[in-house]
């Protein structure tokens, strides 16, 4: 839980840096981020999907186990891409949008304080929708196995630094206080931890190992998709290609 709630809570980190600090790094970020989505893609399908496979195998066969593994991953997907869908492009804070477009929202006066505060608390709701299934994918892969939990924790701590900066900045310009916006984007990561309280009850009174294999690919499949269609776009409008991909590789 302690894990889980050291990932979510990064969106505070995010939110600091924008609020605190004079001198942003974009270039540095693109890396951490094409670093995060490496980490992530690598544990999903070298360690996460291999030992729900391995679960689902030993308690339903060989091609039945390797199937019902299959279809947990492309649940886990397909879980997470309709959230995704669910959430318009434009209000998304997973689709990419620059630090320095959101810093020069101030110099546009037909945009006003209330659709900045509006703006800052969507992004911090969605957000919030977002981390749930990445604190249960968290918690999960710890709960299993804490060296595998403290990789992923720390590569979803750095794509929620961002995701920070996203709710910061519009409040921030909105209502003027430092305090408001850092306070919204920290509680829009506590999400994480309460994705995990829920995982772990429906792990205590549901665990078998059919439902850990399942739950396990599914998490596999959730943390791919972060990946590539959130942590990878997010790190190219940051920075540039070959900084996201060195950081991936």
């Amino acid at each position: 839980f302690m894990v889980t709630l050291f990932a979510g809570l990064a969106t505070g980190i995010g939110s600091l840096m924008a609020l605190l600090s004079k001198r942003f790094n974009p270039k540095f970020l693109a890396l951490s981020l094409g670093f995060s989505a490496g980490v992530m893609i690598y544990v999903a399908f070298v360690e996460i999907f291999v030992k729900a496979k391995t679960s689902l195998v030993a308690e339903l066969g060989e091609k039945n186990g390797y199937i019902a593994t299959v279809i947990g991953f492309f649940a886990g997907i397909l879980f997470i891409a309709i959230i995704d869908k669910l959430v318009p492009s434009e209000e998304n804070p997973h689709e990419a949008t620059k630090l320095d477009n959101i810093q020069n929202i101030e110099t546009v006066q037909e945009l006003k304080n209330k659709k900045l505060f509006r703006m800052g608390m969507f992004t911090a709701l969605v957000i919030a929708i977002h981390n749930f299934p990445e604190g249960l994918a968290t918690f999960t892969a710890a709960l299993h196995e804490p060296k595998l939990g403290v990789p992923i924790a720390i590569a979803i701590a750095i794509h929620n630094i961002p995701e920070g900066i996203a709710v910061a900045i519009p409040i921030y310009f909105a209502t003027k206080s430092r305090k408001k916006a850092f306070t919204h984007s920290f509680l829009s990561g506590l999400a994480e931890p309460v994705g995990a309280l829920v995982g772990y009850f429906i792990l205590y009174f549901f665990f078998s190992e059919i439902v850990f294999g399942i739950i396990f690919a599914s998490v596999a499949g959730i943390m791919v998709f972060i990946s590539i269609d959130e942590l990878l776009p997010t790190a190219e409008e940051y920075g540039e290609h070959h900084l996201a991909i060195y950081g991936l590789i």
